[in-house]
């Protein structure tokens, strides 16, 4: 009996310590999976991390390099460019091409010596800024109409018609010309308009332009750009002017035309251009055209479109210009040699064998110096001349106050 209890006691350690060890084998299981799931997590976690790292990364690269192309080889932000298309299908309609006809040889003894009248052609290009009950008024520059012997304009669906002078400005470039109404077909009349004026006083530097006009005579075409500078000072033909400085391109035959700003409006005429040889030493020049600002004329237009004529000023002398260096020692300056009689000149202090200095406080070395100082002045206004005059032997100077007429 007592060997049966023994062999059951033994019977059931067996099977504790079974069970015990079945514990123990199951917890080690248990503990290594835990640790290869670890293991497992930390590897696939740190491939994650490096992938997400390098995905940034190339993000992070990429955005760099766009912002260096768009600095190098694209537009900056707030730079767009600009569909003028409508602009300009509006105002078309407003200009017109001109061409002249001028003669340089009646053919006697002249260049053509074997007879007959030689001219040589222009092409220009101009504005219709009114209608009449008998007339198409036309703006243009001075330069484009003068000496012509003949003058036809072009509008928009290419029909030509005969053009005369109706008043001009040499000393500010400006004209006005007329196409007579009768002469006109119905068609014609439908297809044409005429252009909205602007304000040039209004302009900045870097606000976009439009330039449109006969360019070479092949007809109208448009460029565009922006205004460079205001206030330019340009001479032509021996008058200074302010002009407004732009980088649209301006060829032949674009003078006259006109220079709009983002609305259509006139705002400028053009009128001249700096070019120089690319085959000298100097560099050559490109994106240097100028306009006449609107608003500086807009009182002189309306005069030359009601026949009134441009009353260009004079002080009422002659004379010549005298170099710095000369071998009488005398004052450089403008010498006067006659005073038309009845001028403001006759009337003032000013006498012949003076010299000119000064006008208006500004140095006078060239005749265009007294030129640009009368260009903005009328009848009636006042200019301080600073004149040396002969004393014993020496020169000494004076101011003389003129009053123009």
């Amino acid at each position: 009996m007592s060997n049966e209890k023994e062999s059951k006691k033994e019977e059931v350690k067996v099977i504790e310590q079974k069970e015990k060890k079945d514990k123990i084998i199951k917890l080690v299981t248990i503990i290594v999976v835990a640790c290869m799931i670890l293991i497992a997590i930390f590897i696939v976690g740190n491939k994650i991390y490096k992938t997400v790292s390098s995905i940034f990364e190339n993000k992070t690269k990429e955005k760099i390099e766009l912002k260096y192309t768009e600095t190098s080889d694209t537009p900056t932000k707030g730079v767009y460019m600009t569909d003028v298309s409508e602009v300009v299908e509006n105002v078309m309609p407003s200009i017109v091409a001109i061409t002249s006809k001028t003669l340089i040889s009646s053919g006697t003894f002249g260049p053509s010596f074997f007879g007959g009248q030689q001219y040589s052609e222009g092409a220009g290009s101009g504005i219709i800024i009114s209608k009449t009950d008998s007339d198409i008024l036309i703006l243009t520059n001075n330069h484009v109409i003068a000496d012509a012997e003949e003058l036809a304009v072009q509008f928009i669906n290419e029909k030509s018609y005969d053009a005369k002078v109706v008043g001009t400005s040499e000393r500010k470039d400006v004209a006005v010309i007329s196409v007579s109404l009768k002469d006109i077909d119905s068609e014609t009349l439908k297809s044409i308009k005429i252009a909205t004026m602007g304000d040039s006083t209004t302009l900045k530097v870097g606000n976009g332009i439009i330039a449109i006009g006969n360019a070479l005579g092949y007809g109208q075409s448009v460029t565009t750009g922006v205004v460079s500078a205001l206030d330019r000072e340009v001479s032509v033909d021996n008058y200074t002017s302010k002009m407004i400085q732009i980088d649209a391109a301006i060829n032949g035959g674009n003078s006259g035309g006109a220079l709009l700003n983002s609305k259509g409006e006139v705002v400028g005429i053009n009128s001249a251009k700096y070019s120089s040889n690319a085959m000298t030493s100097g560099a050559s020049i490109e994106g240097m055209g100028f306009a006449i600002p609107i608003s500086n004329v807009s009182e002189l237009i309306t005069s030359l479109m009601n026949g009134e004529e441009d009353e260009a000023v004079t002080i009422g002398i002659e004379g010549y210009i005298i170099e710095d260096e000369n071998a009488y020692n005398m004052p450089a300056g403008f010498y006067v040699s006659r005073i038309v009689s009845g001028s403001g000149a006759d009337k003032s202090d000013l006498e012949i064998g003076n010299i000119i200095t000064k006008i208006n406080g500004k140095e006078v070395t060239a005749l265009s110096d007294i030129q640009s100082v009368l260009y903005d002045l009328k009848k009636g206004d006042k200019v301080t001349l600073t004149v040396s005059y002969v004393n014993g032997r020496q020169y000494k100077e004076k101011d003389v106050v003129v009053t123009l007429s």
